[in-house]
């Protein structure tokens, strides 16, 4: 088992900034794939971005592209998603995932809240 535990969602103001992390235990860290997904409700789970085990490669949803930076720390068995222009359309519960496999999430936080004003 994988345990999973965000922490930095808030409110924040339209173009403001937001940091999230997700701590990993129980699992060799550095090989899992790692991801960060968001769900508003009545909709479902989107991917928001994910990272490769090293770290050498990401890949985001269009929408947050060249505002959020997904990144981690095998050392401290953490991943961040670094959220900059924030845009009420943001607003969501982020949840951490952790893949064993590539692209089979099957490992989960319990989600943050990020609420972004107008």
């Amino acid at each position: 088992q994988v345990q999973l535990v965000e922490s930095g969602g808030g409110l924040v103001q339209a173009g403001g900034s937001l940091r999230l992390s997700c701590a990993a235990s129980g699992r060799t860290f550095s090989r899992l794939g790692m991801g960060w997904f968001r769900q508003v409700p009545g909709k479902e789970r989107d991917i928001v971005a994910d990272i490769s085990r090293s770290g050498g490669r990401t890949y985001y949803a269009d929408s947050v592209k060249g505002r959020f930076t997904i990144s981690r720390d095998n050392a401290k068995n953490t991943v961040f998603l670094q959220m900059n222009s924030l845009k009420p359309e943001d607003t969501a519960v982020y949840y951490c995932a952790a893949a064993e496999n590539y692209g089979k999430y099957n490992f989960w936080g319990q989600g943050t809240q990020v609420t972004v004003s107008s």
